[in-house]
């Protein structure tokens, strides 16, 4: 058995027990897995539970409110992937922060299942935030840690991987969907701390199977330095916690204030690396060509986000759920975009490499992405402002593909050229700033819930649809000069 003080290069050379790769990757599929069956099982039900009513087992708190809360706290899940990065790279190392983040995450489906009313959303999706940010920012960095850089494995092998999410992403909203419509929303919180129990128990045997690496800190804190980081960190919980109780921070501008700090740290983040005198004139370059593709991505997912807002707000409202008397839970909408990930990824990923060196440019695939996404909100058009059972599931069903399509063009690309413009020094942060930009766009995506609220839909949908699309052409026009900026990366 391979243990963790063996080397590297002996676990990537001789282990090929799980589909042909490292019997390792089977415990982190399945932790990653688990995970996002009970991130997005729980999200499938969260938004009805704040704003359905007491009597249908809800909190009744006001839709618009609602909706700016599930923004806010998706907001905070990628703001706390850059925590998590930090703690990894400078306290515990990649694997450890993921085994004590996945605690986290449970502790926090437990709150939601067992705490009742509005102190049990706080405790819940505080501690769901923090630990799904952790998992997140790590998982990849240890699935990284079992192949050697030149290893033909290591494509393969982060597919597994990728399937693992879609396969949680596709059964949470499905099961805790059928428990909450059948027996209540805590049944299906419950349950997706029950999956994340599972996923955590599995790992925990499976984590003597890393690699060393996995575990070891790249840029280890001064121990001089502990105390003040420690009281700083003591200080913000204080202020936040202040602001809270003097009614500065509330529920209905909580999703400002994410947005607000986002934008801060996004800014932030360009300052140091462009102001750095350490970096060559050809990567300050590249730095400047990410910034437009920076704005597209939080656009995209100001409206991609949108699944778990309007999306499910519009499908609890307008959408015919009915099969032959039996009337299908609103959170299993959320599981049809998950199936077209697990079967366009492959046909992209094969599309791409048939086109070799005459696939079209990362500005262009950003330019496309962005424009989907908007034609996709236009698609809502025919069918916006009718009354219940109104929508056909087929067109839901058309336009979640529409989704998909425009996610393929953007997200894994946005992953990608994040790592190709990133100055050696600033590898790890240009990761974070694409994680900020979705961080950005999903805090946005709930202010913009706020007003489908009040707005009438022809004119949410449109406008918005439009503005994406008028984005995606100004995008395209520039593409051009953005790629000589990229300096010989496409």
């Amino acid at each position: 058995m391979t243990s963790m003080t063996e080397p590297d290069s002996q676990i990537q050379r001789d282990d090929h027990r799980f589909f042909g790769q490292p019997r390792a990757l089977a415990s982190i599929f399945g932790v990653e897995m688990w995970e996002r069956f009970s991130f997005y099982g729980m999200q499938g039900i969260l938004l009805l539970y704040l704003y359905y009513s007491a009597a249908d087992g809800g909190l009744g708190i006001p839709q618009a409110t609602a909706a700016g809360i599930v923004g806010a706290y998706g907001g905070a899940v990628y703001l706390s992937t850059i925590l998590g990065a930090w703690i990894a790279d400078r306290l515990a190392g990649s694997e450890r922060v993921l085994y004590a983040s996945a605690f986290i995450i449970m502790f926090g489906h437990i709150g939601l299942a067992l705490i009742p009313g509005v102190a049990g959303v706080v405790v819940g999706l505080i501690l769901i935030a923090l630990g799904s940010g952790g998992l997140k920012a790590n998982a990849t960095s240890v699935v990284g840690a079992l192949y050697r850089k030149e290893d033909p494995r290591r494509d393969a092998g982060f597919s597994l991987f990728y399937l693992g999410i879609n396969l949680g992403a596709f059964f949470g909203p499905i099961l805790t969907g059928l428990l909450q419509s059948t027996v209540g929303f805590h049944y299906g919180f419950g349950l997706a701390a029950v999956g994340m129990a599972i996923g955590l128990t599995q790992y925990s045997f499976g984590r003597k199977r890393l690699p060393a690496s996995s575990h070891e800190i790249p840029d280890p804190l001064p121990r001089s330095r502990y105390m003040p980081y420690g009281l700083m960190a003591a200080g913000v919980v204080v202020i936040l916690v202040v602001l809270v109780i003097l009614g500065v921070i509330t529920a209905t501008n909580l999703v400002t204030i994410v947005i607000g700090v986002t934008i801060v740290a996004s800014v932030g983040y360009f300052v140091v690396i462009l102001g750095n005198r350490n970096i060559s004139a050809v990567e300050r370059k590249r730095v400047y060509a990410f910034i437009p593709l920076f704005i597209a991505s939080v656009a995209f997912w100001s409206l991609y986000q949108q699944q778990f807002t309007v999306v499910t707000i519009y499908s609890d409202l307008r959408l015919d759920r009915g099969f032959f008397g039996w009337e299908m839970p609103v959170s299993w909408v959320q599981s049809i975009n998950p199936i077209f990930i697990i079967v366009l990824s492959g046909v992209f990923a094969a599309l791409w490499t048939r086109w070799g060196t005459k696939q079209p440019s990362t500005p262009v695939k950003f330019a496309f992405g962005t424009g989907i996404m908007g034609m996709a909100f236009l698609l809502f058009l025919p069918f916006a402002g009718g009354g219940a059972n109104s929508t056909p599931l087929l067109a839901m069903i058309g336009i979640l593909f529409v989704f998909t399509v425009a996610e393929l063009l953007l997200s894994p690309v946005g992953l990608s050229v994040s790592t190709k413009l990133a100055p050696e020094l600033f590898k790890t942060q240009m990761v974070a700033l694409f994680f900020l930009s979705v961080a950005l766009g999903t805090a946005i995506s709930g202010v913009l819930a706020e007003w489908y609220a009040t707005a009438p839909e022809q004119l949410y949908f449109g406008v918005l649809g439009g503005i994406a699309i008028v984005l995606a052409i100004i995008l395209g026009l520039f593409a051009r000069p953005i790629l000589r900026l990229m300096s010989g990366v496409r």
